[in-house]
């Protein structure tokens, strides 16, 4: 993982390869050592929201089952 000046860690933003790409909703999400980061991706400088990984891990699955 890439560091910043700081020496906090540079996070690389990842958006869905399920998204349209034609500007509607979509989140985009980065991970961290120990947590995910999710942000808006039409307000890349806006707020984030952070989740740890047993969460995100947890949301994903149920997010998958529909």
């Amino acid at each position: 993982m890439k560091r910043n000046v700081d020496g906090a860690a540079e996070l690389t933003w990842m958006k869905s390869s399920y998204s349209a790409g034609d500007g509607g909703q979509c989140v985009e999400v980065a991970a961290a050592d120990t947590a995910v980061h999710i942000r808006d991706s039409k307000q890349s400088g806006g707020p984030t929201l952070r989740a740890g990984a047993v969460q995100w891990t947890t949301f994903v699955r149920m997010a998958a089952r529909g």
